[in-house]
């Protein structure tokens, strides 16, 4: 797959499409044609039969350490009104393909937000996370304050969020917002290796608990347990719940198609 992109390299490898921030001169800092890049491969990839799950991660030393300053210094309230940039970053959510994230070195303001934006985080040792928008007179804008909380709650998030202070690998496992910490130099080969892990499984299996997941986080349980029900119903319609099914009796591996 060639490489089109200013600021992102994009490949895919075994099912797996590959998206990764290329800024490192400035720690790929996030600028705004960065997010429409990654957005827009995101969901190119999420309409392609031949990718299963996507990855993200981030070449150099950081995965992104901030959202460029410079880009944002002089705006006017009414100018971000209208240019209403976070749009785009909705869009995120709205990908039905598992998101597997990569950490490494710095995962500072807009860096952290689009890592919060992934399915499940790795991360290396030496990742650090946090905030420091606070220490710029501002605050998180593209979900910041929403995820954190929904992942460590109110109490915890709060204290990362006014102080500004950076949050180890270690730290962040303990307080639930990323799933392994894993050394820096096999970083990549063990998110590739979970990602090929993934995209074994079926592919409306996949999407429908990823969307049920989600809602599990804004619903009431009794809510959210009338959507997941819904979506296990619906996978009754699809071949690969017969050939699942069929495969287990039968005592073989299953072979799943996606449809």
């Amino acid at each position: 797959m060639s490489n089109t992109y200013e600021y992102i390299e994009v490949s895919i490898e075994s099912s797996i499409g590959i998206v990764k921030l290329n800024r490192p001169k400035v720690l790929n800092a996030i600028n705004r044609p960065m997010v429409t890049e990654i957005v827009t491969v995101l969901e190119d990839f999420d309409r392609n039969d031949e990718v299963k799950v996507m990855v993200l991660a981030g070449n150099g030393r950081a995965f992104a350490a901030g959202a460029d300053i410079d880009e944002m210094a002089e705006a006017t309230a009414i100018e971000l009104e209208l240019l209403n940039q976070f749009t785009e970053w909705d869009r995120l959510a709205w990908v039905k393909k598992p998101i597997i994230g990569a950490v490494q070195g710095f995962a500072l303001g807009g860096g952290f937000e689009l890592a919060l934006c992934c399915d499940i985080l790795f991360a290396a040792h030496d990742a650090e996370f946090g905030f420091p928008e606070i220490s710029l007179g501002v605050m998180p804008g593209a979900g910041g304050t929403q995820r954190l909380t929904k992942l460590m709650g109110k109490s915890k998030a709060m204290e990362w969020l006014l102080t500004g202070d950076r949050m180890s690998a270690k730290e962040a496992l303990h307080y639930g917002v990323i799933n392994r910490v894993i050394p820096k130099e096999l970083l990549i080969e063990e998110t590739m290796r979970f990602a090929k892990k993934i995209a074994k499984q079926p592919p409306l299996s996949l999407r429908l608990i990823k969307e049920s997941v989600h809602k599990a986080v804004d619903y009431s349980v009794y809510e959210g347990m009338q959507y997941e029900r819904k979506n296990f119903y619906l996978l009754f319609a699809s071949n690969d719940q017969k050939e699942g099914m069929r495969a287990f009796k039968e005592k073989r591996k299953p072979k799943f198609e996606g449809d």
